[in-house]
């Protein structure tokens, strides 16, 4: 995937680390929302929140906010 020219510089800038996670981890975060939150969020916005739970002793004692939405979410077709 090739970056912007104006969303480069702005990574460069703002950015300090990028967290990579499986498609395996993405799936559990999707689940886990499910499972405790009642709710049934898209593989893109758990993308997040899977790398939250991935270094998570990083954040321990953090505020933290992860934006998620569901609304492109195939019921029939859950991963989990």
């Amino acid at each position: 995937t090739q970056l912007g020219d104006k969303n480069f510089p702005l990574i460069q800038k703002y950015v300090d680390r990028i967290i990579r996670v499986t498609e395996k981890e993405i799936i559990e975060a999707m689940r886990l929302v499910c499972e405790r939150m009642k709710i049934i969020i898209e593989p893109s916005s758990a993308v997040a929140f899977a790398g939250l739970l991935k270094e998570k002793d990083r954040f321990k004692g953090k505020k933290v906010c992860v934006i998620i939405s569901g609304g492109n979410v195939d019921l029939k077709n859950l991963p989990f």
